[in-house]
């Protein structure tokens, strides 16, 4: 069940061209809320978090509060290069929702299976709680989405950040490792899931086999089977007691990848589906109920 760091290092890749992004340094955070990029730091058990930011063009904070996505890069990386990989901000601009890329400590998160020791979860918490006092988010649509590494701690974040997360959506990544041994391991309150993988992942059977227990956990039943995403697509939906959903896409013919990415270390152009579209279709569809 555990995967290796030699292995996540193979499959993120260390190459330095593939780290440079040629994009313009986010400007620091405003003294007041504003659109744009902006570079947050937030004090997390006496370590300095960083975070980029993005705001759309039309946002004042004056209007009715927005969402806000959460996303969660590989390893090694960090949220620049998510952010450049999976265009999350053109999303954001058209739909009106804020888009926060955390950056983990020493390129990774402590996740399911790794990578560290910090406490994310309470990173996780600090950052959405200044965002919804701060930059008028709406605490019942707040989401996590992340990769790899990045989707594992989506899932850690869905259970250990009580409350806080309507729903999350991870692509190439899965509910594993010695922490979800425990049957009680899953969320108090309703979080659904929206689950994009890879039939050729060297993880697949891994990424499959926790989603089962996910749905079995929180006795979920399957729905009538949605119409196909694409061909080369499997898709199943599941309706869990709690009332939250559990949506999975499998690529018949992709690795670890994010769909539909057309630049990055992980992209996949060219891809039947494209994650990020189908990512924010859900979460808009999701919002905390009850």
């Amino acid at each position: 069940m555990r995967r290796t760091l030699i292995s996540l290092l193979l499959i993120c890749g260390l190459s330095s061209a593939a780290c440079g992004t040629g994009s313009e340094p986010p400007a620091p955070a405003p003294s007041r809320p504003a659109t744009g990029d902006h570079r947050l730091t937030l004090d997390v058990g006496g370590r300095e978090r960083s975070v980029l930011l993005h705001v759309p063009p039309g946002w004042t904070g004056a209007s009715k509060p927005v969402p806000l996505v959460v996303a969660l890069h590989f390893y090694p990386g960090s949220g620049e290069r998510l952010r450049d990989m999976i265009e999350m901000d053109a999303k954001a601009d058209e739909h009106g929702f804020l888009v926060a890329y955390p950056d983990g400590m020493a390129g990774g998160f402590n996740a399911l299976v790794c990578c560290g020791a910090e406490d994310d979860v309470a990173f996780l918490e600090a950052l959405t709680g200044r965002l919804i006092s701060d930059w008028r988010v709406d605490a019942d649509r707040v989401y996590a989405t992340g990769i790899s590494n990045g989707g594992d701690m989506s899932f850690r974040a869905a259970i250990e950040a009580t409350g806080v997360f309507a729903a999350i959506g991870v692509v190439s990544g899965g509910y594993g490792g010695p922490r979800t041994e425990a049957a009680g391991f899953v969320p108090a309150r309703p979080v659904s899931v929206l689950s994009i993988v890879g039939r050729q992942d060297r993880y697949y059977d891994i990424f499959d086999a926790g989603l089962k227990k996910w749905r079995e956990r929180l006795d979920c039943e399957p729905q009538p089977a949605p119409p196909p995403a694409a061909d080369g697509v499997e898709r199943s939906s599941a309706r869990c007691a709690d009332g939250s959903d559990v949506e999975a896409y499998v690529v018949t013919d992709m690795g670890h990848s994010w769909p539909g990415a057309k630049s990055g270390e992980l992209a996949l152009p060219g891809a039947p589906i494209v994650a990020t579209d189908l990512l924010w279709d859900f979460f808009a569809a999701h919002p905390r109920r009850g």
